[in-house]
């Protein structure tokens, strides 16, 4: 047995022996309700690790249940709901409720193993609520590196208190998850997690964020960009938000304004109150827990790591074509100054598994992909108009091309040196003599 327990609810006894008898197969331990009056019951006795949930059951439906459990305060586990009249507008409404899936009837053996082990697995991870409220796996922060681990350990501890959090690092830097991360190992891990930038917020007369706080109750709300906000908006969150927390025995405040407040910025917050556009009572009102997200460049040890971690994930979550970078691509990205930072090495990655062939990611490849992100966004009309003229060639004399400038380029750089050369493209210095010659460069005759 592989411990973990399964509540399947649906009124129909032959679907119920059927997808019991399948689970069981496959090692879980399986409980049966033929109504959602059985399902409440189930669900106190064996404290379920996922439900497999029919909606069209006599009396009161799947959906109302769901509703029930996700405004409740038991503990959370993934739900997926399964029905055999299922519409577009069914499966989007019940993953706005929270299910973890929708899938439909009759019920496919591979289809139903496959969304119950992904369910699982994702549970294992963590469960938060975002913005919209569907359920969301936490992955810890990725990364070896001695900084990422010293920031791992900082906010497992943060997360044993409630108090408020700045999050400040470069644009990029991932600050949005490591808040997620914080509130996926607190006491209010079972409330909404809502994420809104400080403008949508705020920065409005509507008073939309009255009711979105009262939704947040006991929860965490995520600002991002807080220095966004304008002054008024500023006065507007300072209001609306109590700074100090209720006292409160082992759970959280019934109180509807009871929110944790987790903020982010990529600005400098004491250059902003000196020049006038930042409050200062609401600057030490955030600033109570001071965290750095690093940017990527001073963690270069960890690019291998998230070059894999994204690589499986959108091969596996996405179903993009499998793709592994190279020794020499791996080495090269080293050497890369990643302005955009995580985000940036994330959408690098996308882009070569989707727009690639073969299974390998080659230096070259990842060259040209490279030069495209930074002929786009140079300014001098000739790099514009080399950059139009490129894309008139074959591959090969375009890839040719780009390879020939980009190596006369670099060797510059090195003053020549073959060996900085090497160092600074990421490539082995016998793998290096080859590509000059096949592209007719001398080395000796660089300037």
């Amino acid at each position: 047995m592989n411990g973990k327990h399964i509540l399947v609810v649906d009124d129909e006894p032959d679907i119920r022996n059927l997808v019991s008898e399948i689970l069981a197969d496959e090692g879980y331990e399986v409980t049966v309700a033929e109504n959602t009056a059985a399902a409440r019951i189930s669900r106190d006795k064996v404290q379920p690790d996922l439900v497999l949930l029919d909606i069209w059951i006599p009396g009161e439906d799947g959906i109302s249940l769901l509703k029930d459990w996700q405004q409740s305060d038991i503990p959370p586990f993934p739900v997926i709901m399964m029905s055999g009249h299922g519409t577009v507008e069914t499966a989007v409404e019940a993953t706005r409720l929270g299910a973890y899936d929708f899938i439909e009837k009759p019920l496919t053996l591979a289809k139903l193993l496959l969304t119950v082990k992904r369910a699982l697995e994702s549970s294992q991870k963590g469960l938060v609520t975002d913005s919209v409220g569907h359920s969301a796996r936490v992955d810890e922060p990725v990364g070896s590196s001695r900084k990422m681990e010293q920031l791992r350990d900082q906010l497992k501890r943060v997360a044993e208190h409630d108090s408020w959090v700045l999050i400040t690092g470069e644009p990029g830097t991932g600050k949005e998850t490591l808040g997620r991360f914080i509130h996926s190992l607190s006491e209010r891990r079972t409330r909404p997690f809502i994420a809104r930038s400080a403008i949508s917020m705020f920065d409005s007369d509507a008073g939309g964020h009255v009711a979105l706080l009262e939704e947040i109750n006991r929860g965490c709300l995520f600002i991002n960009e807080v220095a966004d906000m304008s002054l008024s908006g500023q006065a507007r969150f300072h209001n609306a938000v109590p700074g100090e927390m209720l006292p409160r025995t082992g759970r959280a405040s019934d109180d509807a304004t009871n929110i944790r407040v987790i903020a982010a910025t990529s600005r400098d917050l004491q250059r902003e109150i000196q020049a006038g556009r930042f409050r200062e009572d609401l600057y030490y009102r955030l600033n109570v827990i001071p965290i750095q997200a690093p940017p990527l460049r001073e963690r270069v040890e960890d690019i291998s790591e998230l070059l894999t971690y994204y690589v499986n994930f959108y091969s596996s979550q996405e179903d993009y074509p499998y793709r592994h970078f190279s020794i020499s691509a791996q080495n090269r990205l080293l050497h890369h100054s990643w302005p955009g930072n995580v985000r940036e090495l994330r959408n690098l990655v996308q882009r070569l598994l989707i727009l690639g062939t073969g299974e390998e990611i080659t230096v070259s490849e990842l060259e040209a992909e490279l030069s495209v992100r930074q002929l786009h966004d140079a300014d001098s009309s000739d790099t514009q108009e080399w950059h139009k003229d490129i894309f008139d060639l074959p591959m090969r004399e375009a890839r040719e091309t780009f390879e020939r400038s980009y190596l006369q380029h670099q060797l510059k750089q090195a003053e020549g040196s073959v060996s900085k050369l090497a160092a600074r493209v990421g490539m082995e210095r016998t793998h290096l003599y080859r590509k000059l010659r096949s592209l007719g460069i001398n080395p000796k005759e660089t300037e």
